[in-house]
């Protein structure tokens, strides 16, 4: 029989899970990572176009942390004014199958949600 490796979960920086959604569960992070899977590369003014509520620092530190984590590369061309454009790398691709799980459950679920929340008060 195979042995399971025990993972510690105490700390934040050795729980895996804990690490990922500290990262995703924010208010943003994962309308971008949508939004390019959607729409492909984009360049950063059509991001920010298309999440209209975010603002552009909020933008510029979300897309910082994808790409710290390796979900998001950053392409900037030499031109002038120069352009950036953001696409899912290999690894946020391969997350978007869960994500778009998540939003399908939301999507569903969200009226008793919702009447669940009315009747808590």
């Amino acid at each position: 029989m195979k042995e399971k490796k025990i993972i510690e979960f105490q700390t934040l920086e050795n729980c895996p899970v804990r690490n990922v959604l500290c990262r995703l569960g924010d208010k943003w992070s994962i309308l971008v990572l949508i939004m390019l899977r959607e729409k492909g590369t984009l360049r950063f003014s059509d991001l920010h176009k298309n999440i209209r509520d975010i603002s552009q620092r909020m933008l510029t530190v979300t897309l910082k942390s994808l790409e710290a984590d390796g979900l998001v590369s950053r392409k900037v061309y030499a031109e002038v004014p120069p352009r950036v454009e953001y696409t899912l790398t290999e690894t946020g691709e391969g997350l978007i199958p869960h994500i778009q799980a998540l939003v399908d459950w939301a999507a569903e679920y969200m009226p008793q949600i919702m009447e669940s929340r009315k009747s808590f008060i």
